[in-house]
C-alpha cells in the first residue's frame, strides 16, 4: 500500500462519466480515491452515495472525487443509475490498479477465504502523492473526516 509522500501509482481506468480517467492527467489538483468491494452493497451503497452528497462540497476544495471497484462498467451505470450517484465510479475489472494501491486483499467471511478488495481510501495532493491514507475504512463519519483532510491541504 502507497504510504503519505509516495507518488500515487498512476493509471487509466473507464469511467461512469464516459471515457476514461487517468491519474496523471489531473496534477494540479487533490483527488479522492474511494475503493470498494461492491456496487449495491449496503456499506458501499451508503459511502457512494455519501460522497455524492458531498461532492459539491469536494468541488468547493478544488478537489475531484473518483470511487473505484472490480465491478464492470455495466454493473457501475446500474449502480450510479439506480442511486443516483454524482461521483463518478471507475471500473478496474480489467487492470492491476486495486493491487497497484495495496488494497486487493485476501478476506475471510463465514470460514472461507477470498480475494476482496478492502474499502480504503487515498487523499492524492495536487503535486501527485500520496497525502492521507485510510485504509479498512468504516463508512460512519468517514466522508466528512476525508471532506476535512482535502479542506486543510
Amino acid at each position: 500500500m502507497p504510504e503519505i509522500s509516495d507518488p500515487a501509482p498512476d493509471f487509466t481506468l473507464p469511467s461512469t462519466d464516459g471515457g476514461d480517467v487517468t491519474l496523471s492527467d489531473l496534477k494540479g489538483a487533490p483527488v479522492v480515491l474511494f475503493f470498494y468491494p461492491r456496487d449495491n452493497t449496503p456499506g458501499c451503497t451508503k459511502e457512494s452515495v455519501g460522497f455524492s452528497e458531498s461532492k459539491p462540497a469536494f468541488e468547493a476544495a478544488g478537489a475531484k472525487v473518483f470511487g473505484i471497484s472490480k465491478d464492470s462498467m455495466a454493473s457501475h451505470d446500474k449502480f450510479v443509475a439506480k442511486k443516483e450517484l454524482t461521483v463518478p465510479l471507475l471500473s478496474d475489472e480489467h487492470d492491476s490498479t486495486c493491487e497497484d494501491y495495496g488494497v486487493w486483499k485476501e478476506k475471510s467471511m463465514y470460514g472461507k477465504t477470498f480475494m476482496g478488495i478492502e474499502r480504503s481510501t487515498f487523499l492524492i495532493a495536487g503535486d501527485g502523492t500520496i497525502a492521507r491514507v485510510w485504509p479498512k475504512v468504516k463508512v460512519p463519519g468517514h466522508v466528512d473526516e476525508v471532506l476535512e483532510a482535502v479542506q486543510s491541504l
